[in-house]
This record gives structure tokens, sequence and C-alpha cells, in this order.
């Protein structure tokens, strides 16, 4: 695959993809005789990985981190693992945050339509 296909499949811009590989955040990509790029499916697979923990607020350093603990190999899975976990329960607490401030957004909708509409408390 060339990179224009992976980006339109990970959801990552050429630029972020160029910029995760110079940065050491994903596997060997290999090239052709031609110097393209010329992604396998793991490569891919990890891109989307990456795009996923980007879009879910995991920091580049962490991303950095998470990555050196994959080229390690599976004597970090544990340690991979429990960085997933980790970020995980983030997830989990935020997610109950924007819980809270949609509701709260909710009531104020509600009542703005009340008083637009004429009723009032």
């Amino acid at each position: 695959m060339k990179i224009g296909e992976v980006a339109g499949r990970c959801g990552l811009s050429i630029d972020t993809i160029r910029y995760y590989e110079r940065a050491g955040l994903c596997p060997a990509i290999a090239r052709g005789a031609d110097g393209q790029r010329h992604f396998t499916p793991e490569n891919l697979d990890w891109l989307t990985l990456l795009a996923s923990l980007r879009d879910t607020g995991m920091p580049t350093r962490e991303m950095k981190r998470f990555a050196a603990l994959y080229r390690a190999g599976d004597e970090s899975v544990a340690e991979r693992k429990e960085t997933l976990l980790a970020h995980g329960t983030a997830l989990e607490a935020q997610a109950a945050r924007l819980a809270r401030c949609k509701a709260l957004l909710a009531h104020k909708i509600a009542r703005y339509d009340s008083i637009l509409s004429g009723e009032r408390p």
C-alpha cells in the first residue's frame, strides 16, 4: 500500500504518518527501489492504533514509550497491557466528565427552550 491509501484507511494525514515514522513511533516501513514507502497490513494496523491513541488524548511521549515497549518484543507485553489499561481508565473518567457536561448542556438548552416559548418557571 502507498502512503495515501494508508492515510485514508487509518485516519492520519500523510504528514502525520511521516512524522510518526521519523519520531520512531511505528515499526520500520519498507521502501521500494523507487524510494516510495510500501506499507504492510501490520503497518496499517499499527498506524490505526496510533490514530486511536491520539484521538483519545494519549500524549505523544506516552505513544513513544508504548512504541519502544513494542520494539522490545514479547517481554514487554505485560507493560504494554498495563499502559493500555491505564489509558482505558483515564478514558472512563473522561467519559464520565463529558456525560456530566452533556447533562448540564441539555438542562440549559431545555431552560432556554422554555424561555423562548414564553414559559416562565
